[in-house]
């Protein structure tokens, strides 16, 4: 499954949210920033993204998930 894939799953589940993926084999390591994170723990984050993903988690074409959700201001205090 390719990264623009990947990345449209996301999007279609998150609307108005960015998304990047990056692909090691069949490793998915998935970030994604937007409002919808706001408030929320992370684990209810990563649920948000494991769910737009969830047959594809099923299915084994992706192994390995590893969602990063931040909020948009978490993700500029990343950025320095």
């Amino acid at each position: 499954m390719e990264a623009t894939e990947v990345a449209e799953l996301v999007k279609e589940a998150l609307p108005g949210c960015e998304v990047e993926v990056q692909i090691d084999g069949n490793h998915y390591l998935v970030v994604v920033v937007g409002d919808v994170f706001e408030g929320l723990p992370t684990i209810k984050r990563q649920q948000l993204i494991n769910k737009a993903l969830f047959q594809h988690i099923v299915d084994g074409t992706i192994h390995a998930l590893h969602p990063k959700a931040f909020t948009p201001a978490e993700w500029a205090a990343r950025q320095g």
